[in-house]
């Protein structure tokens, strides 16, 4: 189909379900010149984004990597790596994002688990996997361009489907059997679909801090995109240049999380940069202050959005922060099209008013974690007239006007930075450090992180805790590292013998 044929752009935002790849084709013939993305001294034009998808199209295709099948990819932010990632969108094969700050096991039981045909690394990746044996050939970033096919090379027309798997998302992956979250074309269209509201046009910029493997991040980079708007990508997050990046390129969005809000707000010259060209800024993926969010409405141009919600889609909470100031320790009301209930442990609705398990219904819906069927039905919560639901293991209350309160996380699940950390994870290994007899993980609240994991641990007589944090640290992902370790005499523990982790959490004086 030519450009002159093929519906407008504005066309296929009106469907019911339409491609990203068609969108930024569109944009190509339309706005040819017009910048898609901008990375430090790079920048790539819709013209330049439309052809470089279309080679990694062919390349995927010459790679024998059908329509179904996946890819992934390990990497720090690059232009590359959203090339390669909508190039294979448009080639009809999914993406699997992996966290670079994995450790190296875990990475490689991801890599295998997501059924990758082919991997795609960073200089720094590749080193720290060393000479592990991959399930998959591997293209290092830096041998991207040789990579790719030559400019003009044919490829065979791809049909995508709204049931395709657009992405593989994985929410946990350091020991044990990672859950990859597969997520479809349709639930990510519904991104796109809202986009136009939330103020994303041709003329949007998109500041983009948070990493390309974070469902966080793909939530910004999908609407600027679908709405031929430029991505100003961060390779690693600095308060300063973050407002720098802002002032530089007339930033109008930005997706970022608390912590990042916090080192932002805290800078003594905040005041000196021009941010007034901000239309709309959005939080999610960690606990945010009412006083923080205070700060920011107060002190920086445009509007402020929270998302509460979960990457397997279930439903989502929305405080628009601007126009409801008195809401501020609330997450928001269930988003539009998006069915929120609490339950007790029985699985059994409670009143209003009353404390339950946060589930949710929406359109945005995780096909399932990949391969793992048992944990896909663990997931699900069905009522009475036999609406499935994902249950989000966290805990809260509506008020009377209907905006959610979070009071605890039924998991135990530590945010860190923003990003998810599970405390089963860091136990299974903190458990074979020489010296540990038991230990248990809390988060705490961290001034730097928001949250921080804590280890509690009974020693055999003599064996030094700090030694145990140190074996225990060298085996953990990056973010997910024990910032202290507390020596006790016994585990405080429940008259069933479940180790009451408040009371650690509390007992906290760090």
């Amino acid at each position: 189909m030519t450009p002159d044929a093929a519906p407008s752009s504005l066309a296929i935002l009106d469907q019911p379900f339409g491609r990203l790849a068609d969108l930024i084709g569109q944009h190509a013939a339309a706005a040819p010149d017009s910048i898609a993305i901008i990375d430090g001294d790079r920048r790539l034009t819709y013209r330049d984004l439309d052809a470089m998808m279309d080679r990694v199209v062919a390349s995927l295709q010459r790679d024998g990597i059908a329509p179904g099948g996946s890819i992934a990819i390990s990497s720090g932010t690059s232009a590359d790596y959203v090339v390669l990632f909508m190039g294979a969108l448009r080639a009809g094969v999914a993406v699997a994002p992996l966290a670079p700050s994995s450790t190296p096991d875990a990475l490689v039981t991801m890599m295998t688990d997501s059924g990758a045909a082919r991997i795609f690394l960073d200089a720094d990746n590749a080193a720290a996997l060393g000479d592990r044996p991959l399930p998959a050939p591997v293209t290092a970033f830096a041998d991207f361009a040789a990579w790719l096919a030559p400019e003009g090379t044919a490829a065979s027309p791809v049909e995508v489907t709204p049931d395709m798997a657009f992405n593989i998302i994985y929410s946990s992956g350091t020991t044990g059997a990672p859950k990859g979250i597969v997520q479809s074309h349709a639930m990510r269209w519904s991104h796109v679909g809202r986009g136009a509201m939330l103020g994303y046009t041709p003329q949007t910029v998109t500041l983009v801090s948070t990493p390309l493997y974070s469902n966080t991040t793909l939530v910004s980079v999908i609407p600027t995109l679908a709405n031929g708007g430029t991505l100003v990508l961060m390779a690693k997050f600095d308060a300063r240049r973050a407002l720098e990046l802002s002032a530089a390129h007339g930033v109008t969005h930005a997706m970022l999380v608390p912590v990042q809000y916090r080192r932002i707000m805290e800078l003594p010259d905040f005041a000196a940069f021009d941010l007034s060209r901000y239309k709309m800024k959005f939080a999610t993926s960690a606990p945010f202050s009412a006083g923080l969010k205070a700060d920011v409405l107060a002190r920086w141009p445009g509007g402020l959005v929270e998302y509460f919600g979960m990457t397997e889609g279930g439903g989502s909470c929305i405080l628009i922060a601007h126009l409801y100031p008195a809401k501020l320790h609330t997450v928001g009301q269930p988003a539009p099209g998006h069915d929120i209930r609490l339950i007790d442990d029985a699985g059994v609705e409670v009143p209003a008013g009353t404390p339950g398990e946060i589930v949710g219904h929406s359109p945005a819906m995780m096909t399932g974690y990949h391969g793992q069927p048992g944990k896909s039905a663990d997931a699900r919560w069905t009522s009475a007239d036999g609406k499935v639901f994902i249950r989000t293991g966290d805990v809260g209350r509506f008020d009377a006007e209907g905006f959610l309160t979070l009071l605890d996380r039924k998991k135990d699940m530590i945010i860190s930075g923003g990003f998810n950390i599970y405390p089963s994870d860091l136990e299974a290994v903190l458990a074979q450090a020489p010296g540990v007899v038991e230990g248990a993980v809390v988060g705490v609240p961290s001034d730097a992180w928001g949250e921080t994991p804590v280890g509690f641990v009974v020693m055999r007589d003599g064996a030094d805790p700090e030694g145990a944090r140190a074996w225990t640290n060298e085996r953990l992902g990056k973010t997910q590292r024990l910032s202290a370790i507390v020596a006790l005499d016994a585990l405080p523990r429940s008259a069933i013998g479940k180790v009451l982790k408040r009371e650690l959490r509390d007992g906290w004086r760090g």
